[in-house]
């Protein structure tokens, strides 16, 4: 499994999110304290960019129709949306983050 450098820990905001590219697929960044973690960026339901939601309770809500997904498992945990989005690895050297496209759901 290769891992691609994406950006420095402190460029994620704390209970934020950023997008980022890995080998040409959008990818959101959340971090909760020391914890980074990896999704599509792109909502199953509307086809927008996660990135430009709202992170909270460990759920990213999309901007557009309010539907929010787990953050640990891509899962959408109410409507519109009905599909998971999929997940990424993620891991920390330093303060480096890491990601990879083996998806992990």
């Amino acid at each position: 499994m290769s891992f691609e450098k994406v950006c420095k820990v402190e460029d994620v905001p704390d209970e934020g999110v950023i997008g980022v590219e890995v080998d040409g697929i959008p990818v959101a960044l959340v971090r909760e304290g020391s914890e980074v973690y990896a999704v599509h960026d792109v909502c199953s339901h509307a086809e927008v960019r996660l990135s430009e939601g709202e992170v909270y309770d460990g759920t990213l809500e999309c901007w557009l129709h309010g539907s929010c997904f787990d953050i640990r498992t891509g899962k959408p945990t109410g409507p519109p949306a009905t599909r998971p989005v999929p997940t990424y690895r993620v891991k920390i050297e330093g303060d480096d983050v890491y990601v990879s496209l083996s998806k992990e759901s």
